[in-house]
């Protein structure tokens, strides 16, 4: 694909005249007849705005929250810019996903922006796009080992677990503290490109005070392979700190739960509400989800990283544009994310961290939510 892409660049004005289907007519995009499958298209007929385009979008679920309103941003911000949008679920169905691409492919998609289920796991999709020249942006999750990928738009993940890592760091002020500190991780899906940025960003921070024996891990489950959930699953989360707290905290403290996200947090939180009778510890997550963000006003959760999904899609939106026009596309990252095939150009958005002193500012006069979902 790398090496097509220049031809699709220079073409790419003319895109909507070479594909069948793009705005001419009403598409319908078939989907795999699993009683789970989650679908969501803009049948529209074409738009004149964008020249009549049409952009696939793929998501992993409806099941977490964050990837709702990744899907609504994304679907109305390339409406908002006149592109049809053909917008689908997987139900976490690596093989769902694949299907839908491929359907995105033959109803004559111009470009696709891809949320990957598993990022090894798109090889037939993606060769057929490579096959049939179509651009893929990789969104948020990295597609691994294919060259069809042209571009990644993501928040910076490595920052992203800096941000929890000093956290940690700074509400324990463990650069001058000589009192020690039990501590557990709970990281994200093996199968999630991302979740290794995020576990080795904190943990390179806080690797220094777990080796001095500041901050204690007594289940000594430390290394990814050992903290990772799959498919990011609260109930998986839970189960392996139900474990954690009765083997190791049945009389002592826990300071501090590492987590990589907030559907892990959640996991954990449930957990402690259970079968833990001390004061709540330092819980850390991502997404600010509205549970978890309830939990933070109500002391339960202490940060999670907050990544404006708004910025991202606009992003997007802006990257596809670029590439339908032949300009150049907007990257800010042309060294980090190598796919197994080189590396990706990518642009990457700045992520922060909501609490409990700063949430209204960040999440509610943003817009982002109302108070009334907070309640």
């Amino acid at each position: 694909m790398k090496k097509k892409l220049l031809s699709v660049l220079l073409t790419g004005a003319l895109a909507a005249s070479m594909f069948v289907g793009c705005g001419t007519s009403t598409e319908t995009t078939d989907t795999p007849s699993d009683a789970g499958t989650e679908t969501e298209s803009t049948e529209e007929a074409g738009s004149t705005a964008a020249g009549g385009t049409k952009v696939g979008v793929a998501m992993p679920t409806k099941d977490l929250q964050r990837w709702n309103q990744d899907g609504d941003n994304m679907k109305k911000e390339l409406e908002a810019a006149g592109y049809e949008v053909d917008l689908q679920y997987a139900s976490n169905d690596v093989q769902t996903q694949v299907s839908q691409i491929e359907n995105m492919i033959n109803s004559g998609c111009n470009v696709l922006v891809v949320a990957a289920i598993e990022g090894s796991s798109l090889g037939e999709a993606m060769d057929m796009a490579a096959e049939k020249d179509i651009p893929v942006i990789a969104y948020d999750r990295l597609i691994m080992n294919s060259d069809a990928v042209s571009y990644y738009a993501t928040f910076d993940n490595y920052k992203v677990g800096q941000v929890q890592g000093q956290y940690i760091i700074d509400k324990l002020d463990l650069e001058n503290t000589t009192d020690t500190f039990t501590m557990e991780i709970t990281a994200g899906d093996p199968g999630d490109n991302n979740a290794g940025f995020f576990y080795n960003g904190a943990y390179d921070l806080l690797k220094e005070y777990i080796d001095n024996g500041t901050l204690v891990v007594k289940s000594g489950q430390i290394e990814f392979a050992e903290v990772a959930t799959p498919a990011w699953a609260t109930e998986t989360a839970q189960s392996r700190m139900e474990t954690i707290l009765s083997s190791n905290y049945a009389n002592e403290d826990l300071d501090v739960c590492l987590c990589s996200n907030d559907s892990t947090a959640l996991g954990v939180e449930n957990a402690l509400a259970s079968n833990y009778k001390g004061e709540y510890p330092i819980i850390t997550g991502q997404d600010c989800d509205i549970e978890n963000t309830k939990n933070m006003i109500n002391g339960k959760q202490s940060m999670s990283v907050f990544k404006d999904t708004r910025t991202l899609a606009s992003q997007v939106v802006k990257m596809v544009g670029q590439i339908l026009s032949g300009e150049e596309v907007d990257v800010n990252d042309t060294e980090t994310y190598d796919n197994g095939t080189g590396v990706i150009p990518s642009y990457l958005c700045e992520p922060v961290f909501a609490d409990a002193d700063n949430y209204k500012e960040l999440l509610i006069d943003s817009g982002y939510y109302t108070e009334d979902q907070l309640k």
